[in-house]
């Protein structure tokens, strides 16, 4: 046994579970680790292990549980926490994420996009009226500099090394994009609100049957930023008939200008489906996981549509002359 090994054992026991049987789950892009445990009378928990080591901490996971708990939605209730030593024991919320529900039973895709919508309609209603913990903010320019990853990663990696120049050329351009039309009133962004993090839970009523996990790294932002990450899904292809559909559903539940909404939707579509090329890319090269690179045409497809809307016209042209499509070719440089 290695030593994280034994200090997990001495957690477990610590929390009268040193006889529950484990088996890891399938975890995310991060370096934490997940295991179900199992009680001797069937009874199940789920114990996140994120090494301080590897940077990584606990606390935002646990704080940002609490407060989506309090809202009367679906987030793991935290049973047990070891913060020094980077453990958690959860609430488990079962097998059924959206992702595997919707491939087993397509007709359920109205539903449970509309489901989830709803989900970040109540989510924004309240984390807009305040008791929202402290977070940071996804303004223009961290939003910018985050879409960079693409010119580095993803460009650097296929065309050979960038320059400067046109790293920096990309970052303000897309910032003065950005400056005019991320406006208005901001609210919880989980981030990576895809099907692969919703879990549906169809015993629960109402909102509550939507699960919702991997949210430490939530942010305060544009309302339209999780929608987008529910719609423009690297994992699946998502009708473009629902896409419409359910931005509509948002909107008639807010008073938010339609124009303005949908201008700052096609804006953060590009510029979060820009940052997963290069998220993708680094995955591959760095951390050994080129599965990663088959996701990335579905990715390249969302961004071309993307820069057809007339707000990003000044980005545009430099962006399709300065990035590579995704051909076969260009993916086997990225492995």
């Amino acid at each position: 046994m290695t030593n994280r090994d034994d200090q997990i054992s001495a957690f477990l026991q610590r929390t009268g579970r040193g006889n529950w049987s484990s088996a890891p789950l399938a975890g995310d892009a991060s370096a934490r680790r997940y295991q179900r445990l199992t009680s001797p009378d069937g009874r199940h928990l789920v114990l996140m292990d994120s090494p301080p080591s590897n940077g990584e901490t606990i606390r935002p996971f646990v704080r940002i549980a609490n407060y989506l708990r309090s809202l009367d939605l679906s987030a793991p209730a935290i049973i047990a926490e070891d913060t020094d030593n980077g453990f958690l024991l959860t609430e488990d919320l079962g097998d059924q994420r959206f992702y595997e529900v919707l491939n087993q039973d397509p007709s359920q895709e109205s539903g449970l996009y509309a489901l989830a919508t709803d989900f970040l309609l109540h989510l924004h209603k309240t984390s807009g009226s305040g008791g929202m913990p402290s977070l940071d903010t996804l303004g223009p320019r961290v939003m910018a500099e985050m879409s960079a990853l693409v010119i580095d990663r993803y460009c650097g990696a296929i065309n050979g090394a960038v320059t400067a120049d046109l790293q920096s050329r990309f970052e303000n351009q897309f910032e003065d994009i950005l400056r005019q039309t991320i406006k208005g009133d901001m609210v919880f962004v989980h981030r990576d609100f895809h099907v692969q993090n919703l879990m549906y839970l169809p015993d629960r009523t109402g909102l509550a049957q939507v699960g919702v996990i991997d949210f430490q790294d939530a942010r305060v932002g544009h309302p339209a930023y999780d929608l987008v990450s529910l719609l423009q899904d690297a994992r699946r292809d998502v009708p473009a008939g629902i896409e419409a559909r359910m931005i509509d559903r948002y909107l008639a539940g807010t008073q938010l200008d339609a124009s303005g909404f949908r201008s700052a939707y096609a804006v953060i579509g590009v510029q979060r489906n820009l940052r997963i090329l290069g998220v993708f890319a680094r995955l591959a090269q760095d951390f050994g996981k080129p599965q990663y690179l088959d996701l990335i045409p579905r990715v390249w497809t969302h961004v071309v549509n993307g820069l057809e809307h007339p707000a990003l016209a000044p980005l545009a042209d430099m962006l399709l002359k300065e990035l590579p499509a995704p051909t076969p070719e260009n993916l086997a440089k990225l492995r």
